[in-house]
């Protein structure tokens, strides 16, 4: 099994890069973000989870151990496979995932996370009293409230679910409350759109 590769980037798409390890082409799936930081050329290291199927072997990669435990947690859920589990952890940052899993927040992760309600109840359901620890994270109800509530005034501007999605993940933590939230996030999206 695969655990680890690190070598050059030749070639990214909006899904998968291609690694050069040792003249060898890796192809591996890894989340948006980490596509983002992909320039080909550039030299990566990532954690690999080898998914191994009857008619394919499938690499997805992590740049950290947290993101490849919390995506191994996630295949633990029936139903949700290696590209559900990937385009889950590529949606929102992970603790605000395990924050609403922790707290039973169905509703943030149909909106904000882009799962639907019935996979949201199965992850609750099945996650919920492995990640304990984060029930109690310092204001989690609020924090998730105002992500739902940006990403609602966003869309009402007429933006789309993927977009405000992506103009969340990219405020930054500094900022607080609702209204700077919001107009960092149209800056964020303006700029997409020029």
């Amino acid at each position: 099994m695969i655990a680890y590769l690190d070598g050059k980037i030749i070639y990214s798409t909006d899904k998968f890069i291609i690694l050069n390890t040792g003249n060898i082409g890796y192809k591996v799936s890894v989340t948006p973000e980490t596509i983002l930081s992909c320039e080909e050329g550039k030299i990566i290291s990532l954690f690999i989870y080898t998914a191994v199927k009857e008619n394919s072997i499938d690499l997805f990669g992590f740049k950290t151990t947290e993101e490849l435990s919390f995506f191994e947690l996630l295949l633990d859920v029936s139903g949700i496979g290696p590209r559900s589990a990937l385009s889950i952890i590529g949606l929102a940052p992970i603790d605000t995932v395990k924050r609403a899993i922790a707290t039973g927040d169905v509703g943030y992760l149909n909106k904000v996370s882009g799962i639907g309600k019935k996979t949201a109840e199965k992850i609750i359901l099945e996650l919920r009293d492995k990640l304990q620890n984060y029930k109690n994270t310092e204001g989690t109800p609020s924090t998730l409230r105002e992500e739902g509530d940006i990403l609602e005034a966003l869309k009402s501007l007429g933006y789309s679910q993927n977009e405000a999605r992506d103009a969340l993940k990219q405020i930054p933590a500094s900022i607080e409350g609702t209204n700077a939230r919001v107009k960092e996030a149209l800056r964020i999206l303006s700029g997409h759109h020029k």
